[in-house]
């Protein structure tokens, strides 16, 4: 009850304090323009679901490998030192028709649309007019922005659900420190992925048919500052690009810091299944935090939906819980393949009929070159 209590006094000292420093920002013009941000959205032809946040605009741009640590530094310290902007109203607009959402005390707003009639998109990728309504700084003008959302189409074969830190890029997420210095120190070009990852996940979005219809949805525990950083990351090297589910790490009503882990991934996943319904799905993860018994809980919360569980082996000390997970799933009818090298799992998806030969060879040829410029 003590520390409940204390919970909300430290939550309305926060509150009382980001207005005060919004209102001293506005007035002295250091606050004097705005921005939207969306995330990339997803659902179905009948529902839509999108997140976003309206702050500051942070003028971060885009990064350059020649960029010094200094520089990296200051972009990120931007990214976390953001300004939010609460309470205020943002309009979507698809197809003529619009809805309303408000951003909450964090300056993020969400919207779960119904569209009045099904959209009938022929390729992946729909997208939808943003605009603020509200006045909250002179001279404000127009803000908005497109905002994307992927829905799949009558092509689709499967989707694909993959992890990011230590799945997609060596970070050492189970190493603070280790990964404390990648994230703020470095860019976009310098996190480079493990050897493969990159062929492999435009092999799986292209499938048999080659047509890129099959969504790639991104889960991590990272929070929502870095959601630039990671599209600019996966542009850069090649990962298809994808909705990104990643989480709020503030203090809230209901916690000092953040979620868990498992709590967090699992029910971002788990949104995902059901907004996107009737398509089964390949999970790839690592064995490092978890991964591997959220996908379990998630086989059985839905059962028939997952076709295959790849796991990246990244830590030693919990091979044998993996294995024993592995076993679990199993009896439930679904294989989990441990792998160390991305081309084991694009040989084991080849041999199931789930992406075309033609591309194993740019996944061995990929490999090849980042391990020479890792060398």
């Amino acid at each position: 009850m003590i520390n409940k209590i204390l919970l909300e006094i430290l939550y309305r000292f926060k509150l009382t304090f980001s207005k005060i420093k919004l209102k001293f920002g506005i007035k002295t013009g250091f606050v004097k323009s705005l921005m939207i941000a969306p995330y990339k959205g997803f659902g179905s032809r009948e529902k839509v679901y999108l997140i976003g946040r309206v702050l500051k605009d942070r003028g971060i741009g885009l990064s350059e490998i020649s960029d010094s640590r200094w520089k990296n530094f200051s972009k990120m310290y931007k990214r976390f030192m953001s300004w939010e902007i609460p309470n205020v109203k943002v309009k979507a607009t698809i197809n003529g028709d619009s809805w309303i959402a408000e951003t909450d005390d964090e300056g993020y707003f969400e919207f779960f649309i119904n569209p009045k009639q099904p959209l009938q998109n022929t390729t992946p990728w729909v997208s939808l007019e943003l605009e603020l309504i509200d006045q909250i700084v002179p001279n404000q003008g127009k803000v908005n922005t497109k905002a994307r959302v992927i829905i799949p189409t009558k092509d689709v074969e499967y989707g694909i659900i993959s992890d990011i830190d230590d799945t997609i890029v060596p970070t050492g997420a189970t190493r603070i420190w280790e990964m404390l210095k990648t994230t703020f120190l470095g860019n976009a070009h310098r996190r480079i992925p493990f050897p493969g990852v990159a062929a492999f996940y435009q092999a799986l979005e292209k499938g048999t048919d080659g047509k890129e219809n099959n969504p790639l949805f991104y889960v991590s525990s990272s929070p929502w500052n870095l959601y630039d950083f990671l599209t600019e990351m996966m542009s850069v090297h090649g990962i298809p690009l994808g909705p990104l589910m990643l989480r709020d790490l503030g203090l809230s009503r209901e916690q000092l810091i953040a979620g868990s882990h498992f709590d967090h991934k699992l029910s971002q996943v788990e949104k995902i299944f059901e907004l996107v319904p009737d398509i089964p799905f390949i999970l790839i993860g690592d064995s490092g935090q978890y991964d591997p018994e959220i996908y379990l809980q998630v086989i059985k919360d839905y059962p028939g939906r997952v076709k295959m569980i790849y796991i990246r082996h990244v830590s030693e000390k919990r091979k044998e819980t993996v294995l024993h997970v592995k076993n679990k799933m199993k009896s439930l009818g679904v294989d989990m393949l441990l792998i160390e090298d991305t081309l084991k799992a694009a040989e084991d998806a080849l041999s199931k009929g789930w992406i075309r030969e033609d591309d194993i060879q740019d996944i061995i040829n990929e490999k090849i070159q980042d391990g020479l410029n890792n060398s």
